[in-house]
């Protein structure tokens, strides 16, 4: 019976650690904003994923503080259709609790994230803001 109790207990240990969600990593709420940076591939352009992940992506986050929830960095890799070109590069996305928060905090340093871009690209991004719906 004991053998039966430690069995079970340790069968209901590895379930619970199986489907938990990593502590680490927030959980994407219903009503968020997503701000998706989507910079498209061209043939000849360039981009450096060194820079972008690790000096623009969180200098920009910096600016975000307490609003900001979490963000990504995607690196393009392949079209989801065989042999069509890669449709993006890459995606650096923000997940943020308030649309004029982030836009109060984006507004006056424009000038200086986009005087970065030549850092790291010479393409001109696109921007989608979204509400995570699910």
């Amino acid at each position: 019976m004991k053998q039966k109790l430690i069995l079970s207990f340790l069968l209901l240990t590895i379930c619970v650690t199986a489907f938990s969600q990593d502590s680490k990593s927030p959980v994407i709420e219903k009503g968020l904003i997503k701000i998706s940076i989507m910079y498209p591939f061209t043939e000849g352009k360039t981009f450096d994923m060194d820079y972008y992940e690790n000096k623009h992506m969180p200098y920009v986050a910096g600016l975000l503080g307490t609003n900001l929830v979490k963000y990504t960095i995607e690196k393009g890799i392949a079209s989801g259709i065989p042999n069509t070109p890669l449709p993006f590069m890459a995606i650096g996305v923000f997940y943020v609790k308030s649309l004029s928060d982030y836009q109060a905090a984006i507004a006056p340093n424009r000038d200086a994230i986009r005087a970065d871009f030549p850092k790291y690209t010479n393409i001109t991004p696109v921007l989608l803001v979204s509400e995570v719906v699910r």
